[in-house]
């Protein structure tokens, strides 16, 4: 039975709300829709997602514009060498008025976190995150404080600058639903960034850009409940399963995805099929959605990296090489 209080709202009307909320990033951000359709899936599978890309793509832009769209509560942490784990999740302070220590919530506790080169902090301060993403919840001297729905996790990092860098440990990468590469745009697409900025626009003001809220909490949660119930077959599931197998049997694979990748890629797969209107996951949805779900929990041999193999063109080979449930 449905809970009185619980809003309840139309298929339809949710996916337009959700494509509405890709019309209104793109007041602010031009040529990153695979992107923005990424961040949605993720959201709807309530699931985190590492942004990688050079410097000056609009990676952090892109989360500010996602979050407005949204009409949710956001914080950006800067991560730094010298950032404390009680910087991310909140720490033990003392009051001398009351006697007493009181927690003293860190930033974490919002709707979309945006961990901006999560990749400059030791992994100490980034396994302050590990709890929050995956039970949703962060706890201090014996405590457990929920943290608020939806929640997202979006973090950046730069792929080609090395020093004053720490790589994310496979726990901490396991995390994250999806790795989302961001491209620089086309030359059209840059040509109307430009031309955007000619005319003043400024990304630090996304209310003068015309950024206005295109859904809310309580259809956000609607439309999760909704992408959850998309049904899957059984010789879908056998597909996954035979997939992951698959990169667990790659010459080229040191490690392949686990289990847990497998029903990431299915929870992906089931917020891909939703938004486009499918009541179940075919295999293309499976297809669609593997490389973002599975490139970055894959570890190459040492000799197929120095080779210049790449984990998605690994993950291409397993997808040619695996046999289609027709």
């Amino acid at each position: 039975m449905t809970d009185a209080a619980t809003p309840t709202f139309d298929d339809a009307a949710l996916r337009e709300a959700m494509n509405r909320v890709r019309l209104e990033v793109g007041k602010a951000v031009i040529g990153q829709d695979g992107t923005v359709t990424g961040l949605l899936i993720a959201l709807l599978a309530r699931g985190h997602v590492l942004l990688e890309g050079v410097p000056g793509v609009a990676k952090t832009l892109l989360v500010r514009a996602f979050s407005t769209a949204l009409g949710l509560d956001t914080k950006r942490i800067q991560f730094t060498p010298d950032l404390m784990p009680g910087d991310v999740s909140g720490s033990l302070v003392y009051d001398a008025r009351s006697g007493e220590f009181e927690f003293r919530a860190g930033p974490v506790f919002t709707n979309i976190v945006l961990a901006d080169e999560i990749n400059r902090t030791p992994p100490k301060t980034q396994a302050a995150l590990l709890e929050a993403m995956e039970e949703r919840q962060v706890s201090t001297d014996g405590v457990t404080r929920p943290l608020p729905e939806p929640f997202l996790v979006a973090a950046t990092q730069n792929p080609i600058e090395h020093e004053g860098t720490y790589t994310l440990p496979e726990a901490q990468l396991d995390r994250f639903l999806l790795k989302l590469i961001v491209d620089v745009p086309p030359r059209d697409a840059e040509l109307a960034v430009l031309r955007r900025h000619a005319n003043g626009f400024d990304p630090h003001d996304l209310a003068a850009a015309g950024l206005v809220p295109a859904a809310g909490a309580d259809e956000i949660r609607a439309a999760q409940r909704a992408a959850a119930s998309v049904t899957v077959a059984d010789d879908v599931l056998a597909y996954v399963v035979d997939l992951a197998q698959a990169t667990r049997r790659s010459p080229s694979v040191q490690l392949g995805v686990s289990p847990r990748a497998a029903t990431a890629l299915l929870a992906a797969a089931k917020a891909w099929a939703w938004l486009g209107g499918y009541p179940a996951i075919t295999p293309d949805h499976v297809q669609t959605m593997l490389v973002p779900t599975w490139r970055h929990r894959i570890r190459l041999r040492p000799d197929a990296e120095l080779e210049g193999v790449s984990v998605d063109a690994v993950l291409g080979a397993v997808l040619q090489q695996t046999r289609v449930p027709i």
